[in-house]
């Protein structure tokens, strides 16, 4: 069984098992976290929801909290001496489902 799930702004298709990065949640490691927001579940039958499948629920467990690659922000206009530099970390959760219920 799968489910797609919503969080942090994007959508995500998660089955038990699955280890995964979404944008930073609250909590340490060892934490379990409840995503009740469930759009779809998928399997043998599938259920799409309106916008939510009604008491569908997605459980996991918090693996890791850490901050993802640098990525190098760089603007520049030509011939106006103007030059800009900057650096971004973003910040990352690491996830491993527990379980998926419908």
């Amino acid at each position: 069984m799968y489910a797609v799930i919503k969080t942090g702004g994007k959508q995500y298709r998660v089955s038990e098992g699955d280890r995964l990065r979404v944008e930073k949640l609250e909590g340490a490691i060892g934490d379990f976290v409840n995503f009740p927001e469930v759009l779809m579940l998928g399997g043998e039958t599938v259920s799409i929801g309106l916008p939510l499948v009604s008491g569908a629920k997605v459980s996991a467990q918090i693996v890791s909290q850490g901050q993802g690659k640098k990525i190098i922000v760089f603007k520049m206009r030509r011939r106006k001496r103007y030059r800009r530099k900057n650096g971004h970390r973003q910040p990352f959760t690491e996830l491993k489902i527990t379980a998926v219920s419908a």
